[in-house]
């Protein structure tokens, strides 16, 4: 196995982990998403060099990462305005 890849499958499951411990706030909840997708990322890319395919795939999944992060930052930002802070303890479906 290459470097790469056992650099990119632990750099997923740490960010797995990562979002699995950090649930108080929503901020680390975001950033170890985007670490999960990094390191998926770095799979793919190495996949996609191992067989000789296109790049095209990358750059859509590249493009939905983008989507991802900008959906998470303004429900960040709309929390904060609403909430005042980034507690996932205050966000109740409840209220």
């Amino acid at each position: 196995m290459s470097i790469l890849v056992v650099m990119s499958l632990l750099m997923y499951l740490m960010g797995l982990m990562s979002f699995c411990l950090n649930r108080k706030h929503l901020l680390l909840m975001l950033l170890s998403l985007e670490f999960v997708v990094v390191g998926l990322f770095l799979f793919l890319n190495f996949y996609l060099c191992l067989y000789n395919w296109e790049f095209y795939f990358l750059m859509v999944f590249l493009t939905m990462s983008v989507c991802e992060g900008a959906l998470g930052l303004s429900l960040l930002v709309l929390l904060m305005r609403t909430y005042g802070n980034n507690y996932m303890i205050s966000f109740s479906l409840l209220w």
